[in-house]
């Protein structure tokens, strides 16, 4: 799944993954990889300086989080070309959830603008179509 956020012309790819070894179907946990891959396909430079995320449960629960992004390095400047992989995971309760959000970016100038996330899946295989 990708999505451009305009006008800045960056691109999210996201890609997700059920992590069977550390979920706990019984207890009601599930675990869930997913990966982030950010590119800037436009002409302007952006840092990324944080993130939001909204999760919806199978039950219609909402849960934040918001922050920093999970790196070990200082926050990914992404010149035009370039881009950033970020693989993360999310613990829910229920075998479905629904995931959306944004990167906050910052340009050279100051600038602050959201990178869009598209709603995406958390999901046990074989369970959606």
């Amino acid at each position: 799944m990708s999505v451009s956020s305009s006008p800045y012309n960056f691109r999210v790819d996201i890609r997700t993954q059920y992590v069977s070894e550390q979920s706990s179907p019984e207890h009601n946990r599930y675990v869930f990889a997913y990966t982030i891959t950010i590119h800037n396909t436009g002409t302007q430079s952006a840092k990324l300086v944080s993130r939001l995320w909204r999760i919806t449960d199978g039950h219609g629960k909402i849960h934040e989080v918001s922050g920093q992004v999970s790196t070990t390095k200082r926050p990914p400047y992404l010149r035009p070309g370039e881009g950033f992989q970020s693989t993360e995971a999310a613990m829910i309760t229920t075998p479905v959830a629904i995931m959306q959000g944004s990167y906050q970016m910052m340009t050279d100038e100051g600038h602050s603008f959201n990178a869009e996330i598209p709603p995406f899946s958390l999901s046990l295989p074989h369970t959606l179509h």
